[in-house]
């Protein structure tokens, strides 16, 4: 049997997307995607929260048009990558590790539970975003 790497998360963003460019031309977003448990203390009655704090880096250019153009500080999203650890020198040498849930290629999805269209639910992946064009509202009008 293989094995899988598979990350699923339903959570907020916690800050606005990060947008890099590298010199190749290819970019990449950076979102912090924070996940909450909520339960009731069975001594006290109290009421009690903890948040874990997930560093995701979306590595698709369809996925990054979409975070770029849909997604801001304190939305929703459904997101599934992939682990992936990171490790690289700082500028004293000493190494540094970065965990991370990457969506690439074929295997990051990204579901918008709420955008900058109210009310509208959208589940993306690489293969099926298209960036929204420019639109005529007369156009759409049935009558």
């Amino acid at each position: 049997m293989s094995s899988l790497n598979r990350v699923t998360l339903i959570g907020n963003v916690g800050r606005e997307p990060e947008m890099r460019t590298f010199n190749n031309g290819g970019r990449m977003c950076q979102l912090a995607i924070a996940t909450s448990e909520r339960w009731k203390d069975k001594q006290s009655g109290e009421l009690k929260e903890t948040t874990e704090w997930h560093n995701v880096v979306v590595l698709v250019e369809r996925l990054v048009d979409l975070c770029e153009n849909y997604i801001t500080k304190g939305a929703k999203l459904y997101i599934e990558g992939q682990l992936a650890t990171r490790k690289w020198q700082d500028k004293s040498g000493a190494d540094r590790y970065r965990t991370e849930i990457q969506l690439k290629n074929y295997n990051g999805k990204i579901v918008l539970f709420d955008s900058k269209k109210q009310g509208e639910v959208q589940s993306v992946t690489p293969q099926n975003f298209q960036a929204p064009p420019a639109r005529n509202l007369h156009d759409e009008i049935p009558f």
